[in-house]
């Protein structure tokens, strides 16, 4: 049978899967943060400590990202072969198919760090602010803390709202916490010694 696809329409059938294998492999390194995000805002308190403790492994976004890349090529090979251009030569050929595998890999990456992430962590916050009498003159501290994504912001501010008297905590890419809170019921220094940060060091900018 003849196939009735046009060149055009196959390069940008081709094009549009190599986007959506990219986009794929681009969500992977934060699966485990959005999984995280979506249990704490629905309150499921067993798989939020589940994915907590995935989240405090060493190391573990790092694994993820050079996996997604891993897998980015693989999927790269197996296209190549199986149109039977597995060389430089077919590389060079599928330049276009490959830049948008990769492409899509690394933009999305950055779409979540950059941007998801961020904000969602600050809509979260922003809806779970406490309410302070207007007589109380909060304090503000900005903590830098060594996390390795935006995408454990979440895991930051909800270990942060466990201490009393803290008021509101805005996250600030890439790593900054500006934290308000009432001087009456904490300091900066009981802040900054929460259990959170044996595991991803912070101070006092």
């Amino acid at each position: 049978m003849k196939d009735c696809c046009t060149p055009i329409e196959k390069k940008s059938n081709k094009q549009r899967k190599g986007f959506l294998h990219g986009a794929l492999l681009g969500v992977l390194p934060h699966s485990f943060c959005i999984a995280f995000l979506f249990f704490t805002v629905i309150g499921s308190t067993i798989f939020t400590s589940f994915f907590r403790k995935v989240l405090l492994a060493p190391y573990f976004f790092q694994f993820l990202i050079g996996l997604s890349f891993v897998l980015a090529t693989i999927s790269a090979v197996v296209y190549l072969k199986k149109i039977n251009n597995l060389s430089l030569n077919g590389v060079r050929k599928k330049w276009k198919y490959l830049s948008v595998l990769y492409g899509a890999t690394i933009g999305i990456n950055l779409l979540f760090l950059l941007v998801v992430f961020p904000a969602a962590a600050n809509i979260r916050t922003a809806r779970e602010t406490k309410t302070i009498s207007l007589a109380t003159e909060l304090q503000t501290i900005v903590v830098e803390v060594k996390i390795p994504c935006s995408g454990h912001a979440p895991l930051i501010i909800s270990e942060l709202k466990k201490i009393i008297g803290i008021s509101e905590i805005k996250f600030i890419t890439p790593n900054l916490f500006e934290i308000h809170f009432d001087p009456q019921k904490t300091n900066s220094i009981q802040i900054t010694q929460a259990e959170i940060f044996k595991s991803f060091p912070a101070t006092v900018k």
